[in-house]
């Protein structure tokens, strides 16, 4: 994934017009289980998350509110903020789009394309949706509304500033043809290239006159003008390497060492403003390209899109506050391959839970313990020299063996469900043995202390695979087996082999990790 020993990842910045929902929640956590891993890896992350506050948008929502547009930001920004406190995400920076430092970015590089003559002034008549913020032309418009929203639109005309940016559309072509990975799913590429190769690439109005919006960065060269609010939310990337990755401490602090990024994580609706508008403005500017642009589907609710109006927006910390954060993690990953659209129920949300988390996970970790409380003292005991402990060992620890190679792949390929399948599948063959092996019937010290030794070590190796994706629970289950520290803080090359833990640590057994939930819908 990166050699460098360096991994940036992004997620888009959320607008402040709202409260964040599950989609929010979907692209973080998904960037967090990519900078947790990495960091497992050894590598030096830099993980960016933020917000998006100027624009339309965010002025109307002010303005309903009887607030300032940066009173309301500052308000609405806390939302985000605390629910990734409460979803364990573990950002680096946390950026904003009011922040002096960006605009200052946005500034420099808008009057870096003007003075090379990549952005000019003219008179502009054409079709303008105030919900997306954003121009169509009259071909583009579907039964004379926004084809995005499906919302009615406005002719507007007026002079505006347009960055060139039709004069990369071939050189665009061409990368992304020469760069398999750069778009993410296949179908997202394809569908990019399509649009490339079988339309006109118009150029980018950049500006909006500040008679009809005065919120947003002022444009270098014109007062009369505010920046396009897209414009300015792509910068966000560059220019938090600029001013806030050299403040982020477990950091090497030199920017220039960390562009570009590895992902930018979207989800699908904003695929073309990334791998079109943002590519075209880092070709202007002479900047490499993201490795990847991955953008992942959408999420209904009980087969219905998510709607204001059908009251059915889920929001994320109404489903953390009944099962979980560490559920809702697992839940979203485990359900559908991310890059597909998925559909969100709490039935379904609690099928998984009894069936993977509270039958299976919950079910070992209780056994586990229990037997080495009852048989050893809660100690853990040593293992004792024999055929069946190489017969045992040789089984088990080969689940892990096999789970290494093709964990990495899945995690490097996003295709987070296939590393939580097999991980579950090493968690399902164990309760199999313990079943089959009725460790508490007729066996000899020796054969017990070496079952009871391998269910530890085997507990100990899942909670490291498991921590990406739900680190409150691998944290918790390293703290029941009598393990110091937290696992962020040792690498995978340090505690993935076999053997780790050492004979006579007593257990911690505490609460139950996932009881089963037995409410009906």
């Amino acid at each position: 994934m990166n050699n460098t020993g360096k991994f940036y990842v992004t997620t888009p910045i959320y607008y402040v017009n709202d409260i964040p929902h599950i989609g929010h929640a979907y692209t973080t956590i998904a960037a967090d289980i990519l900078a947790r891993y990495n960091r497992l890896k050894g590598n030096e992350v830099f993980f960016l998350t933020g917000t998006d506050e100027h624009g339309q948008k965010v002025e109307k929502a002010a303005k309903e509110k009887g607030l300032q547009p940066k009173k309301h930001a500052d308000i609405m920004v806390e939302n985000f903020k605390n629910l990734w406190e409460t979803l364990n995400i573990s950002n680096d920076a946390f950026i904003r789009t009011t922040d002096k430092e960006h605009i200052a970015t946005v500034q420099k590089i808008l009057q870096e394309l003007y003075g090379k003559d990549e952005i000019e002034k003219r008179s502009y008549s054409g079709w303008y949706c105030t919900p997306d913020e954003r121009f169509w032309t009259e071909k583009d418009l579907v039964d004379g509304n926004c084809p995005d929203c499906k919302r009615p639109v406005e002719q507007i005309q007026e002079e505006n500033y347009f960055f060139l940016m039709s004069r990369y559309q071939q050189r665009l072509i061409d990368y992304i043809k020469t760069h398999d990975s750069y778009i993410l799913p296949e179908t997202r590429r394809n569908e990019v290239l399509g649009f490339l190769e079988n339309n006109t690439v118009g150029d980018l109005c950049v500006s909006r006159p500040k008679h009809r919006l005065s919120w947003g960065i002022p444009l270098p060269f014109d007062d009369n003008f505010v920046t396009y609010v897209w414009f300015d939310a792509l910068v966000n990337y560059y220019s938090a390497t600029k001013y806030l990755l050299p403040h982020a401490s477990r950091l090497t602090p030199h920017a220039e060492d960390w562009w570009p990024a590895v992902h930018h994580l979207i989800g699908k609706d904003i695929l073309t403003t990334h791998s079109v508008y943002w590519s075209t403005m880092l070709m202007a500017l002479d900047l490499p390209l993201p490795k990847n642009i991955f953008a992942h589907g959408w999420w209904t609710v009980n087969g219905k899109k998510m709607s204001k109006s059908l009251s059915n927006v889920v929001n994320p910390n109404e489903i953390i506050d009944k099962y979980g954060a560490d559920a809702f993690r697992y839940f979203l990953f485990r359900e559908v391959p991310f890059g597909l659209d998925g559909d969100f129920s709490e039935e379904a949300l609690i099928n998984r839970f009894n069936t993977d988390l509270a039958n299976g996970l919950g079910n070992l970790m209780s056994r586990s313990l229990t037997m080495i409380e009852k048989y050893r003292g809660g100690e853990i005991p040593d293992a004792v020299e024999s055929k069946d402990r190489e017969d045992l060992e040789k089984r088990i620890n080969g689940l892990f063996s096999s789970i290494q190679i093709s964990y990495d792949d899945f995690i490097e390929r996003l295709q987070f469900h296939h590393a939580l399948a097999q991980l579950w599948k090493i968690i399902s063959e164990i309760n199999e043995y313990i079943a089959l092996a009725v460790p508490w019937k007729e066996k000899d010290e020796g054969t017990l202390s070496n079952i009871l030794y391998t269910l530890a070590e085997s507990l100990r190796l899942i909670a490291v695979y498991l921590f990406p994706f739900m680190p409150g629970t691998a944290n918790e289950i390293w703290r029941q087996l009598g393990l110091e520290g937290d696992i962020s803080k040792f690498r995978f090359e340090e505690i993935k082999n076999w053997e780790r833990i050492k004979t006579g640590t007593c257990i911690k057994k505490g609460r139950q990790l996932f009881p089963r939930i037995i409410e009906k819908l």
